[in-house]
């Protein structure tokens, strides 16, 4: 039986040796959900959900319609025991990575790819955002005249204004410039880079590295 902490170090490497350029965020709250990992890559920000074997699908349908409002592309990652049945639980465009132990180590297996959620709300992917970096995307698009109004008033107008092509990408660069070091939330709790960005001195101020 593989726990929940047998899983996610292995991951991170996996995902590393899948997308190359991520980061990785650790329990992030999403509603009234939090989610247990989020991955920013280039020009998209994904959710994933652990079920190890030890897990249960008692809160995965609430958990399901939070990671759904707030990320471009959502991963189920589940344990042997949930291998069969999790096709059922969550919706198409969800994709499923399987693991299960082999020669004492977890070992990974994309079940199914994700596809584009079509139920994303992009107000609540960008109030992932703190101010400073709205304001950079306010910037970058010649909207700084709105750096002083409110958070949802900021995300409003950058959602009116800034095509989606365009603040896909943004949103990613801000999170990956991000330095969690100085001003991050308590929700924070944990950073994983990948190996490109550990190639790439200076970029991410004190960022924990691995």
């Amino acid at each position: 039986m593989l726990y929940d902490r047998d899983i996610r170090e292995p991951l991170f490497d996996f995902l590393e040796g899948c997308y190359g350029k991520i980061r990785i965020l650790e329990e992030k709250q999403m509603g009234q959900s939090r989610a247990d990992l989020v991955m920013v890559i280039p020009g998209a920000v994904v959710g994933l959900e652990i079920k190890s074997d030890a897990d249960t699908y008692a809160r995965l349908s609430r958990q399901v319609r939070d990671y759904d409002r707030y990320f471009d592309y959502n991963y189920a990652v589940v344990g042997s025991s949930h291998a069969w049945n999790i096709e059922e639980r969550v919706p198409e465009w969800w994709g499923i990575i399987t693991v299960e132990e082999i020669d004492g180590k977890a070992d990974f297996y994309v079940l199914r790819a994700a596809k584009t959620n079509p139920q994303l709300d992009w107000k609540k992917k960008l109030s992932l955002l703190w101010r400073p970096e709205l304001a950079n995307i306010l910037e970058a698009n010649g909207m700084s005249g709105y750096r002083n109004r409110s958070k949802q008033f900021v995300i409003d107008r950058i959602f009116e204004r800034v095509p989606m092509e365009l603040l896909a990408g943004q949103v990613s660069e801000e999170l990956f410039e991000r330095d969690y070091t100085e001003a991050a939330p308590k929700n924070f709790r944990h950073l994983r880079e990948s190996k490109v960005r550990k190639e790439e001195p200076g970029r991410a101020g004190g960022t924990r590295r691995r």
